[in-house]
């Protein structure tokens, strides 16, 4: 505190004293009881900091008994009245401890000096003469006028002494709108004293103190109710952000969709309005809008972003987001029906949809409205496969499907207003999730396990967790699923051996496909030959020469069909001699379809019946497209190697009697000369030829 301001308030504690102790001097108690009454209210009051609340602070009510008391006692009771409560109040106030003493002492001392001002002015003989009503009233005001002068201007200017700025300014902005709440105060204490003269001072007493008690139970239950409000609009806000934030994370994974969800939520919202929709289902639909393909963190990425059509086994799995998206939200407990809007997205009027083919108005409003609005932007916004159309192309396919897909009546509105809807829409924009997706962190060490780990048993099966939900297990194997392929895909493209590719491949494929054994059989003329083998009964398929059109892998090479969950013993030769015996139960096998078709078969086989998901198939179908081009380019690679050495061989002395000059061999070549290893052991060891 600076030297000034200490100054200042010394000065004002030592006015405030003086006044005081004049007042104690001269003054005398005319009614001790009544006194002693407003006295213990007044301290009271000032104590437990009881105070009128308003939007710009507090009033406290020991100020009305100071104004009442002005009135109806002498002054030097007023004096210590005035004195005692506002030492009483800065005492309960004071946080500072060291400051505590010279805080009231100010309190006390600005008090009575405002006081001192406000009784010469209310005993004033200078007021007009006229009707006692009007001058009473006119000395309520100048009282209560001139206290609140007198004790907000000694406050002011301490507050300007320790924290700088302009009296004019802090008196505005801290303190003049208690103005009309002083004046209230002693046109309030006039109504009090007329009582007071009237029936005596206990029963306005009794009412005043009634009325307080009536009032501060009012505020008691009306802040409870304001809190409520509050806390209700708080997580209702809360609720709102996190699910733009959800939606956001969602987009943070595919930027294809973040325009997407703020359309679908404009569109949607309005037609809600438009057909009456309650307050509950509005919510919903606002939610369900913005998290309606959440489920999509299940579906593997390369089908989420294939830039052709989905084969069958795809379409499969996509149309499992709805439900899992469902399942998610289930966790969240909406208060209005957000999850029956998500699971039931994808129904259609005429129930062809899926998941459980709903029809008509069993489908609930919010899923009806979200299906079309979803299809108009699907239509209207550029995908990976395909452009996007103009919005009149759009809105025009929507209302042909209106009594098939959509709800007639929801096309009718949705086509009379989507030039409006689309103008709105572009008006609103969610701003997009910026994550720190490039950055490298250098500082932590390896964790306690290292860096190595994996969840595939030794049998080559994923390990689950049954404690945790279904949906967490779709979404973790979508994960894993995505990471495989990658891998997969990194291996096919990286190598022109294709023993390495292979061997590599039969590693990579067993954590997303389990298996027992693996085959990889090539065409040649009219037989598949084994390429690879890895795994169980390896011997016995090394041994195969398969004839295209027969047994199971056979058959795929001359049909280019995929086979789910075969009979491995048909293999032609496979289980011939009855010395044989396998314990290989269930197959599958896919074509590999290179540019000029059919090259080869790739089958996996296992010991359990029907063990292979159409999940399993579809993954297969993508390795095999990959694997089908990798294949071709390295058999043309390995024709070229041989090639090269037969020309060198040529070259060589010794090998003119195998190569005459005309170029024509007299003698055939060696039985593999040129030809691939067919006899493979297990990791990718090798059986020498005979």
């Amino acid at each position: 505190m600076s030297t000034v301001a200490k100054t200042y308030q010394r000065l004002i504690i030592v006015l405030g004293a003086t006044v005081l102790m004049q007042q104690f001097r001269d003054g005398t108690v005319l009614d001790p009881m009544q006194y002693f009454s407003y006295l213990v209210l007044a301290v009271s009051a000032a104590l437990f900091r009881v105070a009128y609340r308003t939007e710009q602070g507090q009033i406290p009510l020991h100020l009305l008994f100071i104004l009442i008391t002005m009135r109806a006692l002498s002054p030097a009771e007023t004096f210590f009245l005035g004195s005692a409560s506002a030492l009483a109040h800065a005492w309960a106030g004071s946080k500072d401890s060291r400051q505590r003493w010279t805080d009231c002492l100010f309190a006390a001392s600005a008090m009575a000096i405002a006081i001192g001002m406000a009784s010469f002015a209310f005993h004033s003989q200078y007021l007009p003469q006229g009707r006692s009503e009007i001058n009473d009233a006119l000395q309520a005001i100048l009282a209560g006028t001139t206290l609140f002068v007198g004790l907000s201007v000694p406050w002011a200017t301490r507050e300007v002494l320790l924290e700088g700025g302009k009296l004019a300014a802090i008196w505005k902005d801290r303190h003049f709108w208690m103005l009309p709440y002083f004046v209230a105060g002693a046109i309030l204490a006039r109504v009090f004293d007329t009582a007071r003269t009237e029936v005596g001072w206990q029963i306005p007493m009794l009412a005043l103190l009634m009325t307080f008690l009536f009032y501060r139970s009012y505020r008691l239950y009306m802040g409870r109710l304001e809190d409520g409000r509050d806390h209700a609009e708080e997580m209702a806000s809360l609720h709102l952000r996190t699910i733009e934030a959800l939606a956001l994370a969602i987009d943070a994974k595919d930027q294809t969709t973040h325009e997407h969800l703020e359309r679908v939520q404009v569109y949607a919202v309005e037609l809600g309005k438009e057909l009456g929709l309650d307050e509950k289902h509005m919510e919903a639909i606002r939610a369900a809008s913005l998290l309606h393909d959440i489920g999509k963190l299940a579906v593997p990425e390369h089908i989420i972003s294939k830039p052709g059509r989905l084969t069958p086994e795809e379409f499969e799995k996509m149309k499992i987001h709805p439900v899992v998206g469902a399942e998610i939200l289930e966790r969240v407990q909406f208060p209005y029906p957000v999850v029956p809007m998500v699971r039931y997205h994808h129904e259609k009027w005429d129930g062809s949809g899926y998941p459980e083919g709903l029809k008509g108005e069993t489908i609930p409003i919010g899923a009806r409205i979200l299906s079309a609005v979803d299809c108009l932007d699907a239509l209207a916004t550029d995908r990976q496969y395909r452009k996007a159309l103009p919005l009149d192309q759009a809105i025009a396919v929507v209302v042909q499907e209106a009594g098939r897909a959509f709800d007639p009546r929801i096309v009718e509105v949705l086509a009379r207003r989507y030039v409006e809807l689309e103008q709105l829409a572009g008006k609103h924009r969610i701003e997009p999730l910026k994550l720190s997706t490039d950055l490298r962190i250098e500082a932590g060490a390896a964790p306690a396990a290292g860096f190595e780990s994996s969840s595939i048993t030794a049998s080559g099966r994923p390990t689950r967790n049954s404690d945790k939900p279904e949906f967490i297990a779709q979404i973790a194997a979508a994960r894993q699923e995505a990471q495989a392929l990658f891998e997969v895909a990194q291996n096919l493209g990286s190598s022109l051996s294709l023993d390495e590719t292979l061997s590599v491949l039969s590693v990579r494929l067993k954590r997303i496909v389990p298996h027992d054994s693996l085959a990889v059989y090539i065409k040649r003329g009219d037989l598949l030959v084994p390429e690879f083998v890895a795994g169980d009964n390896f011997r016995l398929f090394s041994a195969l020469e398969i004839p295209i059109g027969q047994g199971l892998s056979g058959w795929v090479a001359e049909n280019a069909k995929p086979i789910l969950n075969g009979n491995p013993s048909v293999e032609p030769g496979y289980l011939n001699d009855t010395t044989k015996f396998s314990t290989l139960r269930s197959a599958l096998a896919v074509p590999l379809e290179g540019v000029n078709g059919v090259v080869g078969v790739l089958s996996l086989y296992t010991s359990e019946r029907d063990a292979f998901t159409r999940d399993h198939l579809r993954v297969m179908l993508v390795v095999s497209s990959k694997l089908a081009l990798s294949i071709e380019n390295a058999l043309r690679y390995r024709q070229a190697e041989t090639s090269a050495t037969m020309d060198y061989l040529t070259e060589l002395p010794n090998a003119r009697s195998l190569f005459p000059p005309s170029g024509r061999r007299d003698r055939p070549l060696p039985p593999h000369f040129g030809q691939p290893r067919r006899s493979r052991l297990r990791h990718g060891q090798f059986q020498a030829d005979q």
